[in-house]
């Protein structure tokens, strides 16, 4: 028989386990009302609209339990992306301005409306960060960070074009950058056959049971 392993509350699973339970019990926000804040932190996005293809996640399932985000993403100081996690920079509107942009890419798609999205964040201190944003991406598997890639994606710039357009842009095209990049050898029927199967397959989190 084995042993019971004892509860160690400074495991790191468990300290970042701590971290995806806050950011679960926050208060639900219309994702392009938010009001500028200041700080970083993680984020859950969740979907409530029509689109076919993410009714198995969308909030207006009836047989929904729980909500399952669509996206899990963090927003880190600008010091962060030196290694300076834990430092104390100054995070100024980092996870604010996040959020903000995400909402500008959903209101540019021409498939979706802002208003069907709506999120949970906590400002967070910069440390605990990447550890809350992995647990709660490996706990639901959300579409956009697993299956349609490229929601996060920023304007690649001036002579980087000749990379693939995402998956996320090919599906939900709108982004003016994105129709710069190279067309992908996929199609949006062919990506959502495969969204289609991805879910029949997959883990729980993703269909809401507990």
């Amino acid at each position: 028989m084995n042993p019971e392993m004892p509860y160690n509350p400074l495991d790191k699973h468990n300290l970042g386990k701590s971290v995806a339970d806050a950011l679960l019990a926050r208060q639900n926000t219309a994702l392009g009302e938010i009001e500028a804040f200041s700080g970083a932190g993680i984020y859950a996005i969740y979907y409530s609209g029509k689109f076919r293809p993410y009714a198995a996640i969308s909030s207006r399932s009836d047989v929904l339990q729980r909500e399952i985000p669509i996206y899990v993403g963090k927003a880190v100081p600008p010091g962060a992306r030196k290694g300076n996690f834990g430092l104390n920079s100054d995070p100024g509107q980092a996870l604010f301005r996040r959020l903000k942009e995400h909402a500008e890419s959903i209101r540019l798609a021409t498939n979706l409306e802002v208003r069907d999205f709506h999120c949970r964040y906590l400002v967070v201190d910069d440390i605990w960060i990447p550890l809350g944003e992995a647990l709660l991406i490996a706990k639901f598997s959300p579409l956009w960070n697993k299956i349609i890639d490229g929601f996060g994606n920023h304007d690649p710039g001036s002579g980087r074009y000749n990379q693939l357009r995402s998956r996320w842009d090919t599906l939900h095209p709108g982004r003016p950058w994105a129709f710069k990049c190279q067309e992908r050898p996929e199609t949006q029927i062919q990506i959502i056959e495969e969204l289609r199967a991805y879910l029949l397959t997959a883990p729980d989190t993703i269909i809401g049971d507990e």
